[in-house]
C-alpha cells in the first residue's frame, strides 16, 4: 500500500483527526478511511495534537537517497579486495562474505550501509557468486539439551594470512548445546600435547564435560588397517589407547568418534565463519606472525561468542550458555581430581610405562634415568609434562598409586621427541 502522504492531502487528514477528537467518528472509522493500522494512526494523531495548525503529511527523508561517491568507492575497494582473496588458491576462502565487509566498512571507514546495497554493488562490480545448493542433509546430527553434554573438538590447518610464510593449525572446542567456543588457539604444529592442553584449559575453566566428539585422527583413535603395518591384524580398532585417549580416560571424559566427514558439520560451520573473518582481517592488517594472528583470533572468538546470533539456536552462544548454567541445566562436573592424584599434571600429561632394571634405572627415549623407591623388575608409570615456555620437561614417576620421584630436564634432552 502506498504511503499516507501519497494517497491523501494534509487537509483531508486534519478534518478526520479533528472529527475524532470531537467524538464524531471512532478511531476504527478513521483507520479504515485512511487505510492504516493502530500504530500508525496514533503516531500521526500525536503529531496532529502537538501542533494542529502546522500539521503536515510532507515526507522528509532522513537518510540520503543515493550513496555519495566516497561510500561507493569504499564499497568497491572492499569488494575488489574480497575478490583478490577468493582468487588466491593458497587461502581457505571460496566465497564473498558481505556481512564481514559491512562490519568492516562501519568500523574501519565509518561507512554505514545495508547488506542489500552491498550485494547490489557486488553484482554491479562483478564481485558476486551465486550460492551453491547444499548437499544431502546429514542424518547423524547430535542434539543435546545441556551445556557439557558434548564438546565438539577439531583442528584445521590453513594459510591464515597471505603474508605468513607457513600454515598454522587452528584447534577449537565448541559446546554442542550453546554453540559457544570454549577454546580456540593457533599452533605451529599439531601434536598430542596441544590437544591435551586444549582439554585442560576447558576443564579448568568450566569443569569436566560428559563427552568429547572428535574425528578419527591418529591422535584421537587407533584404527585397525590404518595404524598397523601388519597384514594379519593382531590388534583391533581401539585395542590401543593413544596418549590423548589415555588422558581422557584418566579425566573420566567419554569420547565419541565421528562416523563420517559430514558428521563434523556443527564444528566446521564455526570453522568456516572463523576462516572467513580471520583470513580477511589478517590480509587487511598484513599479519605475518602467529602471535599477531592469535590476537585476531581472540577478537573474532569474542565476537562470535558474544554478538553473533547462531543460525540454529537463534540465540547468542554466550547468552544461551550462561542462561543454562544459571538455571542449573549443566552436565559439567566440578574440577576435582580422581584419587590418588592431587595435581592436575598427573591427569593432563603424556604417559609411558617402563620396567626398572637391576640397577634401579629405566630407559626413556635412549636416556637412562635412576628411579629410587621402586622394587626391581617392577613397572613404573611415567607422567610427562612438557613446557615450551620454560623449555623444560617434567617427569613424574608413579608406582603402586604413589608418586615416588620427580625430575625436570631441558626439553632438548629428548631431541627425537616432538612435544
Amino acid at each position: 500500500m502506498k504511503h499516507l502522504h501519497k494517497r491523501f492531502v494534509t487537509e483531508q487528514v486534519k478534518i478526520l483527526f479533528a472529527a475524532y477528537l470531537k467524538g464524531r467518528v471512532s478511531s476504527i472509522e478513521v483507520m479504515d478511511e485512511l487505510g492504516i493500522g493502530k500504530t500508525q494512526f496514533f503516531a500521526w494523531l500525536k503529531l496532529y495534537r502537538q501542533n494542529p495548525d502546522n500539521f503536515s503529511l510532507s515526507y522528509k527523508r532522513t537518510t540520503p537517497k543515493r550513496l555519495i561517491k566516497q561510500e561507493t568507492e569504499a564499497i568497491k575497494e572492499g569488494l575488489l579486495f574480497e575478490r583478490k582473496l577468493i582468487e588466491d588458491p593458497a587461502l581457505p576462502i571460496t566465497h564473498y562474505n558481505y556481512s564481514a565487509l559491512k562490519d568492516r566498512l562501519l568500523t574501519k571507514a565509518g561507512v554505514k550501509v545495508s547488506l542489500t546495497t552491498i550485494i547490489k554493488k557486488a553484482k554491479e562490480f562483478d564481485c558476486y557468486l551465486p550460492k551453491r545448493r547444499s548437499g544431502k542433509a546429514h542424518d547423524r546430527e547430535v542434539v543435546t539439551t545441556s551445556p557439557g553434554t558434548l564438546i565438539q573438538h577439531d583442528a584445521s590447518i590453513h594459510l591464515w594470512s597471505p603474508y605468513a610464510q607457513e600454515k598454522w593449525i587452528l584447534i577449537t572446542s565448541l559446546d554442542d548445546f550453546s554453540r559457544k567456543l570454549l577454546f580456540a588457539d593457533l599452533v605451529e604444529r599439531e601434536t598430542t600435547w596441544e590437544h591435551i592442553r586444549a582439554v585442560e584449559i576447558v576443564a579448568k575453566a568450566y569443569g569436566f564435560p560428559l563427552r568429547y566428539y572428535v574425528d578419527q585422527l591418529r591422535i584421537f583413535r587407533f584404527v585397525q588397517g590404518r595404524d598397523s603395518i601388519w597384514r594379519k591384524h593382531i590388534l583391533q580398532t581401539d585395542d590401543v589407547d593413544p596418549q590423548w585417549r589415555q588422558m581422557m580416560r584418566a579425566a573420566g571424559i567419554d569420547v565419541t568418534y565421528a562416523l563420517s566427514p559430514q558428521a563434523k558439520g556443527k564444528i566446521e560451520r564455526p570453522y568456516q565463519w572463523l576462516q572467513d573473518r580471520i583470513v580477511r582481517t589478517c590480509a587487511i592488517e598484513h599479519i605475518t606472525t602467529i602471535q599477531q594472528a592469535r590476537e585476531v583470533l581472540k577478537e573474532e572468538v569474542q565476537r562470535y561468542n558474544t554478538k553473533q546470533v547462531h543460525s540454529t539456536t537463534k540465540e547468542i552462544p554466550d547468552i544461551r550458555f550462561t542462561k543454562a548454567l544459571r538455571s542449573g541445566n549443566s552436565l559439567f562436573r566440578p574440577f576435582t581430581l580422581p584419587a590418588p592424584y592431587t595435581d592436575p599434571k598427573d591427569i593432563f600429561c603424556l604417559r609411558e610405562k617402563r620396567m626398572v632394571n637391576s640397577y634401579h634405572k629405566i630407559s626413556l627415549w635412549s636416556k637412562e634415568i635412576f628411579v629410587p623407591k621402586v622394587t626391581l623388575r617392577d613397572d613404573v608409570d611415567i607422567h610427562i609434562i612438557p613446557d615450551r615456555k620454560t623449555g623444560t620437561v617434567e617427569l613424574r614417576f608413579w608406582w603402586r598409586n604413589q608418586l615416588v620421584h620427580t625430575l625436570i630436564y631441558p626439553i632438548n634432552t629428548f631431541p627425537t621427541v616432538q612435544f
